[in-house]
């Protein structure tokens, strides 16, 4: 059987830098697909602080964008390159590959979502076949946009004797549900590391809390606690789905002065951890009550302190990432872009209108030739 190599390229909401994967979606090991190579770039710390800040209207915005959407191709095109080099494959060999973008509005109640990209510059500078702008399509039916990424979860993660469910915990968290048979959904649950890396940035000066230390160190304050949990977006029906325009810094100080804080930061911390974790598990224990086993991935996946929290909040289900199967967690997203890549040059639908909401299946994305 044929090869068929496909590029995935994903920078998320927690702004930590990019992640670009090749892989085979038809290895001979006869899986569902096969990572060959991968790379990740991290933002320069002057545009990493610009996107923060296009993330809000601002100043000459449009002019910043743009000039921000060149530097993010560039980037885009050297991680490609890496991940090419790390597979030893030559760029003519590759299909063509996903290019999700940087969002910075996502208002699909509005009808649109916006991702900064320049996907002729990125197809320009590494000659290879782009797929872009994959959301549009599915709010211009109707949908959310997000998530995504569960008709992939679906295709790699499924397992047909275990009920399980995937959780993305990037800068916002989403969790895809895998019976073992019948419909997959999923949603975007809340905040996942973007209040936890904006309050650490705030108060420590790093962009975010390695490993959960300083979250360790913390009590969680259950009035807080309550507090933010009183946010109706926890408790809106599905599908739904949201980004930094709701879950940010000024969402965050509304709370705390509303609650007369007066506490310590590193207990604020604390209690944005077990916000993600409670807001994540709530959404399994409604959505996937009878799940077993729970696979994270993203950043978040490498905080201790969130996955021991999640684990505890999940008890008695088994709780793990996605490296348990194979898949290391920093990849899960940049290989589901590999995937939608392919379900568009293929003129297949690569969203689940029974999680995104959207009228009907549709091909989604932009294709800008080699």
């Amino acid at each position: 059987m044929a090869r068929e190599l496909f590029a995935g390229v994903m920078s998320g909401t927690s702004l930590d830098g990019i992640d670009a994967v090749v892989a085979d979606f038809a290895p001979a090991s006869g899986t569902a697909c096969e990572t060959l190579g991968a790379a990740h770039v991290g933002f320069p710390t002057m545009l990493r602080d610009e996107l923060l800040a296009l993330q809000t209207p601002g100043a000459n915005e449009l002019a910043r964008a743009g000039s921000a959407a060149n530097m993010l191709a560039e980037l885009y095109a050297d991680a490609i390159r890496r991940a090419l080099a790390s597979a030893k494959l030559d760029k003519k060999q590759v299909i063509a590959v996903g290019v999700h973008g940087q969002t910075l509005r996502h208002r699909p109640e509005r009808g649109f979502t916006l991702q900064l990209n320049n996907p002729a510059r990125v197809a320009e500078r590494a000659e290879i076949a782009v797929v872009a702008d994959f959301r549009s399509r599915d709010v211009a039916a109707g949908g959310q946009g997000a998530p995504l990424v569960p008709g992939f979860h679906a295709a790699l993660f499924r397992n047909r004797n275990r009920h399980r469910v995937i959780v993305n915990i990037g800068g916002i968290a989403n969790i895809t549900d895998l019976p073992p048979t019948g419909a997959v959904s999923g949603f975007d649950t809340g905040p996942g590391n973007a209040l936890l890396d904006l309050w650490c940035a705030r108060n420590r000066g790093d962009p975010f809390d390695a490993g959960g230390v300083w979250a360790a160190t913390g009590k969680v304050n259950d009035a807080l606690l309550t507090a933010l949990l009183a946010e109706p977006f926890f408790t809106a029906k599905p599908p739904k789905s949201t980004h930094r325009d709701k879950f940010n810094l000024s969402w965050l100080e509304e709370r705390l002065v509303a609650a007369g804080w007066k506490g310590e930061a590193d207990d604020v911390q604390a209690t944005l951890v077990a916000l993600t974790a409670r807001t994540i598990a709530d959404a399994i224990r409604t959505q996937a009550p009878d799940s077993l086993d729970v696979l994270a991935c993203g950043g978040g996946a490498r905080n201790t302190t969130l996955m021991k929290a999640l684990t505890r909040e999940l008890a008695p289900r088994h709780v793990g990432t996605t490296a348990d199967e194979g898949v290391p967690v920093e990849h899960v997203e940049a290989l589901a872009f590999a995937w939608l890549a392919r379900e568009t040059i293929a003129g297949r639908p690569g969203n689940l209108a029974s999680v995104t909401g959207a009228a009907g299946p549709r091909v989604l994305g932009a294709i800008y030739p080699r």
